[in-house]
């Protein structure tokens, strides 16, 4: 009787490029306008906020990969969640209010503190310092709050952050996985 362990299951976290989509997304990047290229990234996410204004979206943007920080994730899933923020602020002036009045404030502290809008600050340790001072505000609770389902809730993401998804439908974890730890 053999009393050897399964081997662990090793899943690749890396995105597969194929020849053909990525001429297909070469060919694409022939109809952005030559003004998008000249832009940081940054600054374009930024310009989707028409209702918030670019300056309070990059802040948002910047804040938002600050509070949940993953280097693996490109802007546009960070845009994605904030944009529901965008369009309530279209219909809710008192949401408006409350996200632009704390945009100012947190670009306050900072300048008060280090000498520069909260986007501008270089170093993720002082921009982390400047959120914990307002963590306890309304602000900060909303837009937090409504970024953890914004983010986490994209399906797109999940890959990227090692998450298969949901078990149920495909008969729990029991006999997909759970018990693959074979380390111990």
């Amino acid at each position: 009787m053999s009393t050897q362990k399964p081997s662990m299951r090793v899943l690749d976290k890396l995105p597969q490029v194929q020849r053909r989509s990525f001429l297909a997304g070469a060919a694409g990047m022939s109809v952005v306008p030559v003004t998008a290229l000249s832009m940081a990234p940054t600054a374009l996410h930024a310009a989707s906020f028409k209702v918030l204004g670019s300056q309070t979206g990059a802040t948002l943007l910047r804040m938002a990969r600050d509070i949940y920080p993953h280097d693996k994730l490109a802007d546009r899933y960070y845009l994605q969640a904030l944009m529901a923020h965008e369009k309530a602020s279209a219909k809710d002036a008192a949401l408006k209010k409350m996200i632009t009045e704390g945009v100012a404030e947190l670009d306050a502290q900072a300048k008060r503190r280090f000498g520069s809008s909260y986007a501008a600050i270089p170093k993720e340790a002082d921009r982390v310092s400047v959120l914990k001072g307002m963590e306890q505000s309304p602000f900060f609770q909303k837009i937090r709050g409504d970024m953890v389902t914004g983010l986490y809730d994209n399906k797109q993401v999940w890959p990227m952050l090692g998450y298969e998804g949901s078990s149920w439908q495909k008969g729990g974890y029991v006999n997909r996985g759970f018990n693959d730890i074979n380390w111990l």
